[in-house]
């Protein structure tokens, strides 16, 4: 091992992600909609697809005969980027163009973004979770909920963390539920408003019934300033102004 260390090894090296492919058909069909050049496709005598977009790669193998890609564990990569909102458009904007729509839900499908947040996740039709993250997001975060925080506003932060950092949509939507109906009736009527938004925005990628939740917060009293703040922090919902209740 003479001569071989630290000293002499040159910090040129490039990592890329190998992960499970279940169908190379669907695949390059996803990918390809959302921009990736195929640089490399073969499935015989295994499978091994290489994919590029901007100046990063994707590489895919074989499947385990065991993978069920809707439990979304198959594999994941993060992609740390300076913005992530530049990306998640490029995104969307490929997918209003293919579908008339954004795939929300299912697989594959891209997570929603809030304006301000430091990371995305694409999951792809092998269940694998690619996951776009701002450089500089903050290396402590709360995860649970911030400890400042009580009630219903505590929820609401804790249901932020469970979507945006963990990808657990169906958690989120449970820890809502149970917050609306556990704290709801002694919040403050805009916490109110915005749990509820969230929670049919959770319900509609889930697939659950939404008109409980639609009928609760549209009989509430909004004042100005309180339509405000919900339309400034959920702006980003394409249904939102349909969800409120009529001025």
């Amino acid at each position: 091992m003479s001569g071989v260390g630290p000293s002499t090894v040159r910090p040129n090296e490039v990592t890329v992600p190998l992960m499970p492919c279940a169908s190379v058909e669907e695949h390059l069909e996803f990918y390809e909609m959302l921009g990736f050049e195929a640089t490399y496709r073969q499935t015989k005598p295994y499978v091994y697809v290489a994919l590029r977009w901007s100046r990063f790669e994707l590489h895919f193998g074989p499947a385990p005969q065991d993978l069920d890609p809707a439990r979304e564990t198959s594999g994941g990569c993060l992609v740390m980027v300076d913005a992530v909102a530049p990306y998640h458009s490029a995104f969307v904007a490929a997918m209003r163009r293919a579908y008339g729509k954004v795939l929300g839900s299912g697989l594959p499908r891209i997570t929603r973004y809030r304006p301000g947040a430091s990371r995305f996740t694409l999951i792809d039709p092998s269940g694998n979770s690619i996951i776009f993250i701002q450089r500089d997001e903050p290396a402590e975060l709360e995860y649970g909920g911030s400890k400042k925080l009580t009630g219903l506003a505590r929820a609401l932060d804790n249901a932020r963390i469970l979507r945006e950092f963990k990808n657990d949509d169906r958690q989120a939507f449970r820890a809502l539920k149970s917050a609306v109906r556990r704290h709801g009736p002694d919040a403050p009527v805009v916490d109110r408003a915005l749990a509820l938004c969230r929670l049919i925005d959770a319900a509609t990628v889930l697939g659950e019934p939404t008109a409980l939740w639609l009928t609760e917060l549209r009989g509430l009293d909004l004042a100005d300033v309180d339509r405000q703040r919900v339309e400034a922090e959920l702006g980003h919902l394409d249904d939102l102004q349909q969800w409120l209740p009529a001025k």
